[in-house]
């Protein structure tokens, strides 16, 4: 093996074990790409986001932003926080790999027109298909002082943080 493929496959295998790995618990770097994002809509009422990539389940995605709301609500002097609407999305993204062939009817007539499209010839192995999902959470809270209601929407901050702080996976 030459100097420079060795350099070359250690350099692959440095960017891919880099990206290997779930999201951890961070700030979304300039309001985009991954971790949790909020803005504030008026007096202790705010919209959060968690986004996760492809290798971080929908559970953790949910968990950090419950986890991010509570401490809001806790940094702006709030008890408790109740969640007003709530949505996560889920993303797949599929890809293909390998060439399919792009084949001729006949002696070398093409068909339908141009030649293009699948099963017409002999497969070079076909392409292989793979996909991955990405989840995005986003809640919209409003903070409270003082105690909490029974209400199913309604979280204790200090609570929420005390019991979730042991999933937590902070960036090293």
């Amino acid at each position: 093996m030459t100097k420079l493929s060795l350099a070359s496959l250690m350099l692959a295998a440095f960017v891919l074990a880099s990206c290997a790995g779930s999201t951890p618990y961070t700030q979304a770097q300039n309001g985009g790409g991954y971790g949790f994002s909020e803005q504030k809509i008026e007096e202790g009422r705010y919209r959060i986001t968690f986004r996760g990539n492809s290798m971080t389940p929908r559970e953790t995605v949910e968990n950090y932003l419950l986890y991010r709301a509570a401490e809001l609500t806790l940094a702006k002097g709030y008890k408790y926080f109740v969640v007003v609407a709530d949505d996560t999305e889920k993303t797949t993204t599929y890809r293909s790999s390998g060439s399919p062939y792009y084949g001729y009817y006949g002696h070398g007539r093409p068909f339908p027109y141009y030649g293009h499209g699948w099963g017409w010839g002999a497969s070079l192995g076909g392409p292989s298909i793979s996909s991955s999902s990405r989840y995005s959470a986003i809640a919209y809270i409003k903070m409270y002082d003082g105690e909490k209601p029974n209400l199913p929407a309604a979280y204790d901050a200090g609570q929420v943080l005390d019991n979730l702080r042991p999933l937590i996976q902070r960036p090293e």
